[in-house]
Order: C-alpha cells, then structure tokens, then sequence
C-alpha cells in the first residue's frame, strides 16, 4: 500500500457517481491522495445496508458508472474495494433460486444454516457464547418455495444470508469477485465483516483460529491477483495486535476514541500507550462509513478480566461529552435510537464530536496525520462536515447522520472553509514531506501533551501537541532548512 493520505468516499454521495468522484479528484481534489477506497458501488447502491447487502457483488451498478470507471480511477490512485465476506443478500439470484428449488439448487450449499453449525442442535450455553455485533441471535426464520422453514445464519440483518465460506460454491464465489477487481485495476481488498465469517461450535464465531486460517486462505487468493488485504475488525485492542501479525494491514480504530479522551481531557496517558504498542502495519481512521467505535478501547466483551485502554468509566464519559458537544443528535443516531444499530458505536461526524471547533479537530487530524500507517480521511470528515439530521430523519439508520449526500457546490464551499484549508494543507505536508519514509518515536512522557516525530536522512519533523491549551508546535528539517509552525494556517497557503 502506498504510504499517502487515502480518502474514503462513496461515489454517489460525495461525486455523484465513479465518474463525478474522478472529476473531483483531478479537479478540486488534485494531488491530495495517492489512494482512493470507494465504498461499495455494487448492484444496487440503495438496498438495505448502503450497498453492503449486494444482489449482483460482481457488477458494478449502472447509476454509478461501469468497471471501465473503476479502472479509470485506478489510474488516479491506488483503488481498495469492499470484499464483502460474510454474507449476501437475500435478493441475490443465487439466494432466490435456493428459495425456489431448495436441496437441487446448484447454490444450495452456498448459504449457512442453523444445521450446518449445531448439527446435533444448541445449549442456551452455545447462544450465549455467541459474539454479536448487534441485537438479537444471528438467525433468520426462511420459509421456501415449497413452504418448508429453515433457520439460516445472518449475523446482521434477515436480508442479509450469512455464507458458508467452506463451501466450494461460496469459496468459487469469492474467487470471483477478486478475479473482477483485479480486472479492474483494484489493489487492495476490504475484507468486509470476516470476523464473523466462519461459525465454528463451542466457540463465540468471532475471529477464532478458524476465522485466521479462513483469513489466511483469503489473504493468499487475493495476492495470486496482485492485491493486498485490509481485515476490518472491531476487538479488543490486544486482539487487533494479534491479527495484525497474520493480515497484510489491519484497521486502528482505536485512535479514534482515545484522540477524542485525549482532547477532552488533557489526559495524554491511554493514547500514548496505545502508540507504543500499536501494529505498525495500520490504516489510521478517525472517522468512516460506521460510527466511531468505542469496543476497541474497552474491556474484552468476551472476557472481562481483560482491561482495555480506556475504563468503563472513562468510556461512559466520553459518549456522554459527545453527545453534549452534538446537542444530543449523537444521541439519537445511536443505539436503540435508531435502526441498523451497532452495539459498539457512536453515530455522528468527527467534527461534531469535538463540537465543531476548528482548533480540536486540526489537532486531531495532526495525530492522525503522524501516527505511523496509511492514513485515511472519510469524505465527510475532509469537508469537516456537520451532522446530517435531514438524512437520519428520512431514513431512521443511525449512520447516516455520517454519510450526506453533498452535490458539488457544496464541496466548493466546504473546500474554501479556514478549517478544511488547513486541514488540506496538513494532508500536502503529510504526503511531501521526506521524513515520513523514516522511522517514528515518542518524545517525552509528558501528562498533559504527546510530542510526535519522523526521522529520516536530512529530513524530520517533530509536532508538540499541548491537549490543555489546545496547540501544536511543528518544527521541520528538510536539506538543512529548519522552519517552526504554531499556526497551521501557514500549511494552507503552502
């Protein structure tokens, strides 16, 4: 993966399509990422889970362009698409005719049953053990064609059917879905929801030693392709340095949260902790497509003796300064206030989150910036966007507080805004600057402010973040020329 700011964006709500997103990026977004992840542009684009529930996971659909549109991007920037593991939809060919003809359809393996994982059926012991992203079991009632019931596995929602990634139709099915994007140019594949994909008794079906072989198994199809694997994951932070160790890159949504504790509090010890431990193989977020993610700092779910890197306490206390920082739109988006929950996420933008002040959210993304990995920006972050309440309102889904749809004049004006300049500015910095192919280090072990460096030959730099009063201090070295910065405005007119 190259080592560049990465934007996240779906094409219809930022370009409009996979054309109108390469307008934008060889226009006003020209020159600002060397990667581009596309969130997924499938067949369709509006079913129920924002494209993450394909019928057609091959095709591209036709409101968004064609994989020449794709592949055109890929010219641009080093392109990651979803590859969405676990499951289906409901509406896929495959699915209906299994509906429609049962046992003698060619897809009839292709699809996981209650059957398939308790043959001999389930203790309450066996359900209780399971490990669930949302609430409720994973199973959904089916009636078919001929009227007969089966319980299927669907870990998200009844619309979408759960695979059996042991199957040969399911793993054919994968393999064709690779086989498209490297096609198309793709580089590196999300690896959509694969903690859940394999169910194995006894166990909680989430990211067990079966879950990494099948990973593993993954991971070796795509790179016979040319493409590297991101594993999207939420656990416990000692189990994302685990996976980390066996995945080409893993996702730190960690950073999130603990940057918002941080700020919050002038409390730089539970981040700096995290830096010191942290895969170096990470793609950094602040903010994506989902909310921000607050299990990944917290104990283990499945095993509270295992502390996380925040206390329950701190935790409570830092969804309750979001909510007060949003005027308690956070609060309706998120939980039981809206559908699509996710027991593990606070649904609003970033900006929000910090109360929409200019100087946090700079030093945010500063962080973010300088922790080691491949950054990435969530469209809606880069144009420091506010919560969308029309949207959550027309739809109910929580996250789409987080997902406007903005036409293009909008981005015009977000663009010319003093916080997205100097954001933009942060971004040239962070893919120019030679230091960055060096190595990383902490400076001192201060309470209330975290000292970030790269060091490379001829060239560093050091940012001195105070968390009390809300600064930084940049001090550069490049060819012998030093030059400090306090003021980040100074980075937006370089």
């Amino acid at each position: 993966m190259r080592n560049a700011t990465q934007l996240i964006a779906y094409a219809d709500r930022l370009g409009g399509s996979l054309a109108g997103l390469a307008e934008l990026l060889d226009g006003p977004l020209d020159g600002l990422f060397g990667g581009l992840h596309v969130l997924p542009f499938f067949t369709p684009i509006d079913g129920s889970d924002a494209g993450f529930d394909p019928t057609d996971h091959t095709a591209v659909d036709p409101r968004m362009g064609s994989w020449d549109d794709v592949a055109a991007l890929s010219r641009r920037a080093e392109v990651m698409v979803d590859l969405i593991v676990n499951h289906v939809s409901n509406a896929s060919p495959e699915f209906r005719d299994v509906l429609a003809r049962g046992a003698e359809s060619p897809w009839a393996g292709m699809f996981l049953t209650f059957a398939d994982v308790f043959p001999d059926g389930a203790t309450e012991a066996d359900l209780l053990r399971l490990y669930r992203p949302r609430p409720g079991l994973p199973l959904a009632d089916v009636t078919f064609g001929d009227r007969s019931r089966r319980i299927m596995w669907a870990t998200f929602t009844e619309r979408q059917m759960d695979l059996d990634v042991s199957h040969p139709r399911a793993q054919e099915y994968l393999r064709s879905i690779l086989d498209r994007f490297a096609a198309a140019g793709v580089r590196v594949t999300r690896l959509d929801a694969v903690g859940y994909a394999v169910k194995t008794p006894g166990t909680s079906c989430f990211m067990t030693p079966e879950t990494f072989a099948f990973i593993a198994q993954l991971r070796g199809w795509a790179r016979e392709r040319g493409i590297e694997t991101l594993v999207e994951v939420h656990a416990h932070y000692e189990q994302q340095i685990a996976i980390a160790a066996e995945v080409d890159w893993v996702y730190d949504f960690g950073l999130a949260p603990l940057v918002l504790h941080a700020l919050f509090t002038a409390d730089a010890g539970p981040l700096r902790h995290w830096l010191e431990v942290r895969p170096a193989n990470a793609v950094t977020v602040l903010d994506t497509h989902d909310g921000i993610g607050v299990l990944d700092v917290g104990p283990d779910p499945t095993d509270r003796s295992r502390p996380g890197l925040l206390g329950e306490d701190a935790i409570d206390a830092l969804v309750e300064r979001i909510h007060e920082h949003t005027g308690g739109q956070s609060r309706e988006a998120t939980g039981a206030a809206a559908s699509n929950v996710d027991l593990y996420q606070v649904n609003t933008t970033y900006y929000d989150a910090l109360g929409a002040d200019d100087d946090a959210y700079l030093l945010a993304r500063l962080i973010q910036l300088l922790a080691p990995g491949v950054p990435q920006i969530y469209y809606v972050g880069l144009l420091a966007g506010r919560n969308d309440m029309e949207l959550l309102a027309a739809t109910g889904v929580g996250r789409d507080i987080n997902r406007h749809r903005y036409s293009r004049e909008e981005v015009e004006a977000a663009l010319a805004t003093p916080v997205v300049e100097r954001l933009l500015g942060l971004v040239r910095l962070r893919n120019r600057h030679p230091a960055f192919a060096g190595r990383f280090e902490l400076g001192p072990d201060e309470p209330d402010a975290l000292t970030l460096r790269w060091i490379a030959p001829q060239a560093s730099i050091e940012a001195r973040i105070d968390l009390a009063a809300r600064r930084a201090e940049l001090t550069l070295y490049e060819d012998g020329a030093v030059r400090t910065i306090t003021d980040l405005a100074e980075l937006a007119e370089d």
